[in-house]
């Protein structure tokens, strides 16, 4: 197998049992569900990443969960890019986004951070912005609560119930971005 073949699927969330339930952990939650469904297991990676090897969907794929914060996610993703020789065209970062709706998502190629340190950091450390992103859509904060307070909040009790049939299907949408991708994974996955 060609290692441009590979893809390198990147969830982002801060690390910790304190923000595992977080709204901005989305992302882990989504990398832990795919990890999940191939029997792949977590292992500690010198790109101060935890990585899961293996098939996605048939193919060729590394899960990652930075160690870092959300904020300095950039620095694991370009080591891990290096690492396993993965072109920027080939990664997927998985990530809240509070301009999206709970319960829909939206997948494009490059764009703004609108906001998101995470999506900052990752566009400075690689060589721009030209990445793939499946935006999983966590909601506006309530009247004037503060949006970096509102993701560093878990879901709602009510969010939760749905919130493993969501996981699911952002896993189904990174599957199908890797095996049929993006615009016909657009097409079957925005509302």
């Amino acid at each position: 197998m060609a290692e441009t073949e590979r893809w390198l699927v990147v969830g982002l969330g801060n690390p910790g049992p304190k923000y595992a339930g977080n709204r901005h952990n989305v992302g882990f939650m989504v990398v832990d569900e795919l990890a999940e469904r191939g029997g792949h297991r977590w292992k500690a990676h010198k790109a101060h990443a935890d990585v899961a090897e293996g098939r996605l969907a048939g193919a060729a794929a590394v899960l990652a969960k930075p160690r870092s914060y959300m904020n300095l996610s950039g620095g694991p993703v370009a080591g891990l890019c290096r690492f396993y020789k993965v072109p920027e065209e080939r990664v997927v970062v998985v990530h809240d986004d509070m301009d999206i709706a709970f319960g829909a998502l939206k997948l494009k190629r490059g764009g703004g951070a609108g906001g998101h340190n995470g999506l900052r950091s990752i566009s400075s450390a690689l060589s721009g912005p030209d990445y793939l992103r499946v935006r999983v859509g966590v909601g506006r904060p309530p009247g004037r609560m503060d949006p970096a307070a509102y993701v560093l909040k878990d879901f709602s009790s009510a969010e939760r119930k749905d919130l493993p049939l969501e996981l699911a299907r952002a896993a189904d949408a990174v599957e199908s971005l890797v095996t049929e991708g993006l615009e016909r994974a657009q097409n079957a996955f925005h509302a």
